[in-house]
């Protein structure tokens, strides 16, 4: 399995009113590979709002196929003549392949 994180830096503010976002329900659920997406936001910034997109994929063809898919550019496009600045300061990718696991048994 691996983690693709997208590290979002936004103003401040504003991680909090994005993340529901990438957490609504919609076509990447209906991706194969597709496990689970969470979002974190860290705390005790004081600059700037900083999100963690956790998306977890049995394997990096998967989410490569959802990364070139129709679905996600229709994902992450968004109005373009709104007249508002955007929010978003910057992100990174980060892709991690899962090594090691303990879970709560049931």
């Amino acid at each position: 399995m691996i983690i693709v994180t997208n590290r979002i830096k936004t103003k401040l503010g504003f991680a909090s009113k994005m993340a529901p976002m990438f957490t609504r329900p919609g076509a990447l659920q209906k991706m194969e590979g597709f496990v689970k997406v969470e979002v974190s936001i860290t705390k005790n910034l004081t600059e700037y709002d900083e999100m963690n997109v956790n998306m977890y994929w049995n394997t990096l063809e998967d989410f490569t196929r959802w990364k070139n898919s129709d679905a996600f550019k229709e994902a992450h496009t968004g109005p373009n003549n709104t007249g508002q600045e955007s929010p978003i300061l910057g992100s990174e990718i980060i892709i991690s392949e899962v090594a090691s696991t303990l879970e709560l048994n049931a």
